[in-house]
């Protein structure tokens, strides 16, 4: 076939055309790709994404964030702090942060007072904290504590055995109260005796006390829960050390007796050995429940009944549908009896009080104020806070009673999938797969080729 000039001309023309318009369409994706970008995080638990609660606290900071990271000149280690800390800018346009080196930038060390490498100085709102850990559990929290600078006060009440936040026992809340302060939550202990409750308390904690409450420290309380105070409230089975009034005031009512769940299999799944451990395995919705992932277990528990409309209610925490409130003694088998007074279940173990302060209060207009009353202490304490999701579920209630909605939790993300576990069988297998099928495999298909070859 003999083309014309023409045509010849033409077909030189649209292949000018075409190498042009890839050219063209090469720089515009270049271009785009600068401009935008798009990553895909398919690893186990998400673990080189942000999580949700650290791109909540990015959106919840109103000041810029300002990270000095020191360092050698290292390049796999630039890259690693590039690769975090871009993270955050993604989510954060004035999150900002420079590499230096101790040993050129020695006055901006000084200043910082650094020490080693490694370490990194995270300011933000005038303060500033130093970390040594590049991990987002670390930033972040940092970048909480922080946010936290100047907060109100965490208070425990004292002086009637309530559970103590600076004890070294089981039953003390030494666990929790350092929870709080890695999370920039100050916690100190009050004697109603000695002082009245300070006007910058954030929340009040009521940690079962077992000797009655005095007059005049009720009449705090009260005055307390009046100018819209915030109230955490765990009572143990048993007497009511003279705060009917309290729980008449917040529209509540505990019941008598125990909580005990006498289903074999359910315990014998979690390794139970009392009924009177209740776990918890699902939660209704609610800001302190909507992180929670793992069951938690509340040891020795009553149960709490709403009577009155005053306040929003929230059910946090119940038992579950065969359980019952034993008003017996406790010891060999239990069962329900209602004619003895025993209440079916599920019973109510934690429930979360708001309303809108009235206009004569001390706080802005159409300010909330929140309580949460548990009817167990012991799921707090250090011989149990470790169980389940019962330190995220303290730590999550200590967030919303400070109204740190959006703040609620920033956990660790685990890595599931770095390590291979195998029986001894499958080890068997593998093992024969690769030491003798493979080999015999392959000797037989080289021996087959060459016998086929050979008959040619």
């Amino acid at each position: 076939m003999r083309l014309s000039r023409g045509t010849r001309l033409q077909l030189q023309l649209q292949k000018y055309i075409f190498i042009l318009l890839l050219l063209c369409a090469a720089g515009l994706l270049a271009w785009l790709s600068s401009q935008h970008s798009m990553q895909f995080d398919w690893t186990a638990n998400r673990r080189n994404t942000l999580s949700h609660s650290s791109i909540e606290l990015l959106r919840a900071l109103k000041h810029p964030v300002n990270v000095n990271v020191y360092t050698q000149d290292d390049d796999a280690v630039h890259t690693a702090v590039d690769e975090i800390m871009k993270r955050y800018q993604r989510f954060k346009s004035d999150f900002h942060y420079r590499l230096l080196n101790p040993d050129i930038d020695i006055e901006r060390a000084q200043q910082d007072q650094i020490s080693a490498y490694g370490q990194y100085i995270i300011s933000y709102n005038g303060h500033r904290e130093t970390v040594t850990s590049l991990s987002e559990n670390a930033i972040s929290s940092a970048l909480l504590r922080l946010s936290r600078s100047g907060d109100k006060t965490l208070v425990f009440l004292t002086g009637h055995g309530e559970r103590n936040p600076q004890g070294d026992n089981n039953i003390s809340y030494t666990k929790l109260a350092g929870a709080l302060a890695l999370k920039g939550i100050k916690s100190e202990s009050l004697n109603l005796l000695q002082s009245v409750i300070p006007e910058n308390t954030g929340v009040l904690v009521i940690a079962a006390p077992d000797h009655a409450l005095g007059p005049g420290e009720l009449e705090h309380i009260d005055k307390y829960i009046e100018r819209g105070g915030n109230l955490f409230w765990l009572m143990d089975p048993g007497g009511m050390q003279g705060m009917e009034e309290l729980a008449h005031r917040l529209g509540i009512r505990f019941l008598d007796g125990i909580v005990v769940d006498n289903n074999a299999n359910l315990r014998k799944t979690l390794r139970i050995q009392h009924p009177a451990m209740i776990p918890v395995l699902d939660y209704f919705p609610h800001a302190i429940t909507r992180s929670l992932q793992y069951n938690t277990l509340f040891p020795i528990s009553r149960g709490i009944e709403h009577i009155d409309d005053n306040w929003q209610v929230s059910v946090i925490a119940q038992s579950l549908p065969e359980s019952w409130s034993e008003t017996a003694q406790l010891g060999g088998e239990i069962a329900y009896e209602p004619e003895k007074g025993d209440v079916k279940g599920p019973i109510k173990i934690i429930l979360a009080l708001e309303r809108v302060l009235p206009a004569d209060t001390d706080k802005p207009a159409k300010a909330s104020q929140r309580v949460v009353i548990a009817g167990d202490s012991d799921f707090l304490a250090n011989s149990y806070i470790g169980a389940g999701a019962n330190l995220q579920l303290g730590l999550n209630i200590i967030n919303w009673l400070s109204g740190d909605d959006d703040l609620i939790a920033i956990e660790p993300k685990h890595a599931p999938d770095t390590k291979l576990q195998l029986d001894d069988t499958e080890i068997l297998i593998i093992g024969a797969g690769f030491f003798l099928v493979l080999p015999s495999a392959l000797f037989a298909a080289g021996l087959t080729i060459w016998f086929r070859r050979r008959r040619r």
